[in-house]
């Protein structure tokens, strides 16, 4: 989700990129609460040989394969979408939210009541180690998942809880056959394509997980500058809207751009207010955008794109409230509060609207861990609006 100073320091020196990619390989690995899974096997490539190898240090292996040790319940079928979402559990959490809880390499689903309901931890370190963005497919029956420091995205079943694709090699970085330069933000798109910001390619790549073809790509590689959509300056998010356009975040000077799938450029805008922009998002209502600044003390912005007038913001300098490097913001629907990942700070928090105050938190600032009520460095989310847990828990 983000190049944090990495991406300044290195800008001058780019990268050489192809802009191609290919198939490599796909996993399928069925995650077990009780049990670790067989290490999955990935199909062999030519990709395999190009590239660049990424030392793995202690910090990108994070607290390795853990689990919160939690019995879970059995999960309720799917019953409702974005559009007509399942009953709603009110203040101050309408829905369950599903957490990237990085560094402790999981996916980890919490109810409103701080119950965690679902979880799937890594299955094998080699191939899921650093998940940081997440997000439902359009029939809530999948999750898209990107790993930017280990340079792969990821499909998981949310039902039977496995890993069914995987696109990029593991500790490789590169732009040729089947390799991705730090991929952030990931989305599956109504007609079942994979999208995601191939951040330091300075490139958005559609993928076909079908047969692993890219069927669009935005940006040219080698050519980092915002001028979309033949180039864009290290793109950080690639959020789908309601009518299938694109809401493309750019780190370099904020830029969030709206693009339709042919690759038009509906506007393009500078947020205000924001130093490093992390993973734009439209409003509940499609008209505005809010979108988080990675930084210390971070912000959370709202603001009408025709006008660049903010609307709403949250800034705290010091105290319990103020975050650090908070990466994703989302406008709730139901209750119009404002969920917030704030990664530095190890926690997932909702702010009421009105009087600007934390009135739900799940993980304690500051307190690493993987134990029931703890996370280590959460970088994204999504609400489950697909499962009704509400009356599933009741019973």
């Amino acid at each position: 989700m983000r190049l944090f100073q990495s991406v300044h320091a290195r800008r001058a020196s780019g990268w050489l990129l192809i802009a191609s990619v290919a198939l490599f390989g796909a996993t399928c690995v069925q995650a077990q609460t009780a049990a670790k899974p067989p290490a999955s096997k990935q199909a062999k490539s030519s990709a395999a040989t190009v590239g660049v190898e990424v030392q793995v240090t202690d910090e990108m292996r994070g607290a390795g394969e853990v689990s919160s040790g939690v019995k879970l319940p059995p999960s309720p079928p799917v019953t409702g979408d974005r559009k007509n979402p399942v009953p709603s559990w009110g203040k101050p959490l309408p829905y369950p939210v599903m957490i990237a809880d990085r560094r402790n390499n999981r996916l980890i689903e919490i109810a409103p009541d701080k119950q965690i309901i679902w979880e799937f931890p890594s299955p094998n370190l080699k191939v899921y180690r650093g998940n940081e963005d997440v997000n439902f497919s359009p029939d809530g029956n999948r999750l898209a998942v990107s790993e930017e420091d280990n340079f792969d995205l990821h499909i998981v079943d949310y039902d039977k809880r496995a890993l069914t694709w995987t696109y990029g090699v593991p500790d490789r970085r590169g732009s040729g056959p089947g390799l991705l330069n730090y991929p952030d933000d990931a989305h599956l798109l109504a007609d079942g394509k994979f999208i995601t910001a191939d951040i330091r390619n300075c490139r958005v790549l559609i993928i076909d997980p079908a047969d692993n073809s890219v069927v669009s790509q935005w940006g040219t590689p080698g050519k980092c500058k915002h001028n979309p959509p033949e180039t864009l300056n290290y793109p950080n998010g690639a959020t789908p809207m309601e009518n299938g356009d694109i809401l493309v975040t750019e780190i370099t000077d904020a830029w969030i751009s709206r693009i339709t799938r042919e690759g038009k450029v509906v506007w393009s805008v500078k947020a205000p207010n924001i130093r490093y922009p992390s993973d734009a998002f439209p409003t509940v209502d499609g008209k505005q955008v809010i979108v988080a600044d990675f930084w210390k003390p971070g912000r959370v912005v709202i603001f009408d794109p025709a006008t660049r007038k903010v609307t709403w913001e949250y800034y705290v300098k010091e105290g319990e409230g103020a975050l650090d490097h908070s990466s994703l913001a989302r406008e709730l629907p139901d209750t119009g509060d404002i969920l917030i990942v704030d990664d530095l700070n190890d926690r997932v928090i909702v702010v009421d609207r009105q009087t600007k105050q934390i009135i739900w938190q799940y993980g304690e600032k500051g307190k690493k861990g993987f134990t029931p009520g703890l996370l280590n460095y959460p970088d994204g989310a999504d609400l489950d609006v697909f499962h009704d847990w509400k009356a599933a828990l009741k019973k």
